[in-house]
């Protein structure tokens, strides 16, 4: 067995997300209901997870919550939608730099690596995979499924992993993922190529910042002893 593993954010630590990917995203909520201008502003919903995401934009539409039925019909058509782009090319996932180095670096050190994402497990897989990176973090892979906030997502990934606490270490970009990892005692790296929102994670009590993937990995080696 490993002696420790790292889970990892996706969006803004191993991919980019790009337009393409986001407006696959929103994509269904015009097809199904006619609805235009959704905000790709994140920070800007309840609850920063597709789940929930998904439920309170149907629930400002249609005035009362959204059926399972309703909720699920929309994911069924973002996952078509974000597949069939990917096969034609129409969405390119890309890798932040120096990702697939960091994740080959720490499996050849015996190390487990994994993801907990606000984006859908399945979602996060293809993109994931079509950017050659999802053999490396599928044996502990979660998402949005379930529901709740990054800290309830990280929390599953936690119990699910068998590590104690002092062994994992959670890198994110945002102040979300910094939350997460604080309220569930593990070590946080964020991460953070942008000097303003690096400060920003060291001003809300972030004690590693990385601002490129060779840095992450000095970060996590300090962080487990290695």
């Amino acid at each position: 067995m490993a002696e420790a593993i790292v889970i990892f954010d996706v969006d803004g630590v191993l991919l980019e997300l790009t337009p393409a990917e986001e407006a696959a995203f929103f994509w269904p909520f015009e097809e199904l209901h006619g609805l235009t201008g959704l905000s790709p502003d994140w920070d800007s919903y309840r609850i920063r997870n597709d789940e929930d995401i998904i439920a309170e934009i149907l629930e400002n539409h249609l005035a009362r919550p959204p059926s399972d039925g309703e909720r699920a019909a929309i994911v069924a058509a973002y996952l078509a939608h974000l597949s069939e782009g990917l096969r034609t090319e129409r969405v390119i996932p890309l890798a932040i730099a120096g990702a697939g180095e960091l994740l080959e670096q720490l499996t050849a050190r015996g190390l487990a690596t994994g993801i907990a994402t606000a984006n859908l497990r399945e979602a996060a897989q293809m993109r994931l995979e079509h950017a050659g990176l999802w053999p490396r973090v599928m044996d502990h892979a979660h998402g949005a499924d379930g529901g709740g906030s990054k800290r309830d997502i990280l929390a599953r990934a936690i119990a699910a992993s068998g590590f104690p606490r002092d062994r994992i270490v959670y890198v994110g970009d945002n102040l979300n993922d910094l939350d997460a990892g604080l309220a569930n005692n593990v070590h946080f790296v964020g991460f953070a190529p942008d000097a303003i929102r690096g400060q920003r994670l060291s001003s809300a009590g972030a004690k590693r910042v990385s601002g490129d993937h060779r840095e992450t990995l000095r970060h996590i080696r300090q962080c487990l002893g290695l």
